[in-house]
């Protein structure tokens, strides 16, 4: 994945400490499991990386719709 600049206007929102983009499905050249439903992300397939600001190395990438369902209810795996 190239290296992005994340923005950093979240706020004290439910994001707060966390920088979220959209991934464009041509920038999704490799796959990953998303852990709002521990199933794959194939290459190729749009989808959102979440990235905690201390911890950037702990970036995870999601489905869109599983962090979309986490934002709503507020659950997120560990």
């Amino acid at each position: 994945m190239p290296d992005h600049e994340f923005p950093d206007d979240l706020g004290d929102g439910p994001n707060d400490g966390l920088d979220v983009r959209r991934v464009q499905p041509y920038e999704a050249t490799k796959a990953y499991r998303c852990p709002g439903c521990n199933q794959e992300i194939p290459a190729g397939l749009g989808h959102m990386v979440v990235v905690p600001r201390r911890t950037p190395d702990d970036r995870r990438h999601w489905h869109t719709a599983c962090w979309e369902r986490a934002e709503r209810t507020g659950v997120r795996p560990q």
